[in-house]
Parts: structure tokens; C-alpha cells; sequence
């Protein structure tokens, strides 16, 4: 097998190395659509390192991951609930909501107003600012 293979294969390994903390984190919860009893995955936020890192993980459902890879099958009306969760205790969560947001705000004026009675710290938005959906 290529080296490539065996770096990805070892990138799998960490990540999975992970699951058990972000189960439990996450509640056994998609950390973004709040679906549960569906089936999870491991997803790396975007930009990813070029080691895993716990810290850049969410637990996601299948339908989420999907939508966030292809950003035009969101339908805003299905993530009303990101109004409270850009108020999340975990920063990570908070850039993927306000990315979200921020690409159906050109559409939807909720989305919009969420983001403008949001206050995130300017941190949290440059992050969520160095990388966009899809």
C-alpha cells in the first residue's frame, strides 16, 4: 500500500480515538442538527490541521455532514434552533453555527437577525470567517 494510505488510515485511528469523549460530550447528540437516535460521524471543522485534534471536532449526524459539504441542501426553516445554539459553551460549536447562519442570511433575514443579537467573541468569528461552508 502507498504511504498515502497508510497516513490516512493512521488519521482514522486518532480520529476514532476520539469517539467515546465526543459521544459524551455530545451526549450521543449530532452537535449541530441536535438529531438524536440517528447515526453519528466524527467531523473535522474545516480548515483541518494536519494532525487530528479533538479540539477541531464535532459529532454529526449523516444528513448534517451532507448538508455542510453541500451548503445549497440546507433548508433554513430545519435549523431555526441555531438561535439558541450560537449561545453554545463550546467555541467550536458556536463557528459552525455562525457559519451557517451566515450563508443562509443572504436568503433568510432570521438568519441575519440571529447573527446581529449574537454576541461571539471576535475570535470565534475570524475562525468561522477562515473557512465557508461547502
Amino acid at each position: 500500500m502507498g504511504k498515502g494510505y497508510e497516513e490516512n488510515q493512521e488519521r482514522l485511528s486518532v480520529l476514532q480515538s476520539f469517539g467515546k469523549d465526543l459521544a459524551r460530550r455530545a451526549k450521543s447528540t449530532c452537535e449541530l442538527s441536535l438529531a438524536k437516535g440517528v447515526p453519528l460521524k466524527i467531523y473535522e471543522v474545516p480548515p483541518v490541521s494536519k494532525a487530528p485534534e479533538f479540539g477541531r471536532c464535532l459529532l454529526l449526524s449523516e444528513v448534517t455532514i451532507a448538508e455542510l459539504v453541500k451548503p445549497s441542501l440546507l433548508v433554513a426553516d430545519d435549523w431555526r434552533h441555531l438561535g439558541e445554539l450560537i449561545w453554545s459553551e463550546l467555541p467550536l460549536q458556536q463557528m459552525m453555527v455562525y457559519r451557517i447562519l451566515k450563508y443562509l442570511a443572504k436568503d433568510h433575514d432570521w438568519c441575519a437577525g440571529v447573527l446581529e443579537e449574537s454576541y461571539l467573541d471576535d475570535e470565534i468569528i475570524a475562525e468561522a470567517a477562515a473557512a465557508t461552508l461547502g
